[in-house]
């Protein structure tokens, strides 16, 4: 069972249909005080966006992080990764009408920016450490 329960956690699939529910219905629950379909309709766009961001999240930071050296290997990919994650994500939930942008976005915002971060640093250590 180990096994299929390893494989089941490393699958993208798994890692999308997640983002979708988690920041799909974080979305919902921001615009919730909104009326019908507001909160449907945001929860849904989130949900999309999400799973589509954490699917090219981690290729995208590996891609910038090959194209910097030094101290900016190190901050400038997941930066980088952050504002366009945000501005992505303003401008499509203000396209759809999402009444509570900024409350809508913080969280899945702040979640791929620190995972980004996070693996940005582990392949910063890496080459790091294979450098010097």
């Amino acid at each position: 069972m180990t096994g299929k329960l390893r494989a089941l956690a490393g699958s993208s699939i798994v890692h999308v249909l997640f983002a979708f529910l988690a920041m799909g219905g974080w979305a919902f629950f921001a615009n919730r005080m909104h009326p019908m379909p507001r909160p449907l309709i945001a929860g849904l766009v989130q949900g999309v966006l999400s799973g589509c961001l954490t699917l090219f999240l981690k290729s995208a930071v590996e891609a910038l992080s090959r194209r910097f050296s030094g101290l900016m290997r190190l901050w400038a990919p997941p930066l980088i990764a952050c504002l366009s994650s945000a501005t992505i994500l303003i401008a499509i939930h203000a396209l759809s009408g999402t009444p509570e942008i900024l409350k809508t976005i913080a969280v899945p915002l702040l979640v791929s920016s620190s995972y980004a971060a996070i693996y940005n640093y582990s392949i910063y250590a890496r080459l790091r450490n294979h450098e010097g």
